[in-house]
């Protein structure tokens, strides 16, 4: 009786591993999109759209108003978007500490952009310098700002003459003057 108590164990035993194996496989390889839940504070983890494993097939741009700025692009989480002026169209010059400050608007290569239908520009994508895929608006990179951390936040609008919300408009005369430097310096954030 004894050797059949065994296997019994060593059975239950192979069984149990097998399970807890294929749950932490499959924890694995569903990806946890932490964009899609609610935030209190962001990360530039949580502010870029994150590809999961399967390839997204679409990515919605949403708008907001304000009483001061106008109507503005939002992303994920209704969190604002912003253009930074010292960007060539459909290149982005924010790499490295500037782009840990100001997360990139990414998603998975091939996603279909849609956005509000009362924008006036057209949305596009771009390919970043670390391979990343990049959303643009009327040719402009869009970026979130680490010092936003609630939807409606536009801590970034103006930062060093350069940084401003996205409009609506398509037309940076509408959120933001002309750059006046053409210095690729982003000291100071």
């Amino acid at each position: 009786m004894r050797s059949i108590s065994r296997w019994t164990s060593l059975a239950a035993l192979v069984v149990g591993v097998a399970i807890v194996a294929a749950a932490c496989s499959s924890a694995a390889a569903t990806p946890t999109n932490t964009v899609q839940g609610a935030i209190a504070t962001p990360t530039t983890a949580a502010m870029a759209a994150t590809p999961t494993t399967a390839a997204a097939t679409s990515f919605t741009i949403a708008t907001t108003t304000d009483s001061t700025l106008g109507a503005f692009l939002t992303g994920q989480n209704n969190m604002t978007l912003y253009v930074l002026t010292l960007d060539a169209p459909d290149t982005s010059s924010c790499t490295g500490t500037c782009a840990t400050n100001w997360p990139p608007l990414t998603v998975a290569s091939g996603t279909t952009i849609t956005g509000p239908s009362s924008a006036a520009g057209t949305f596009a994508t771009i390919s970043r310098a670390d391979g990343t895929t990049q959303v643009t608006y009327n040719h402009r990179p869009l970026y979130y700002y680490s010092g936003d951390s609630a939807m409606g936040d536009t801590n970034g609008q103006g930062k060093n003459g350069t940084w401003f919300v996205a409009p609506l408009s398509g037309s940076l005369s509408s959120a933001a003057p002309a750059a006046t430097s053409t210095s690729k310096s982003y000291g100071g954030y």
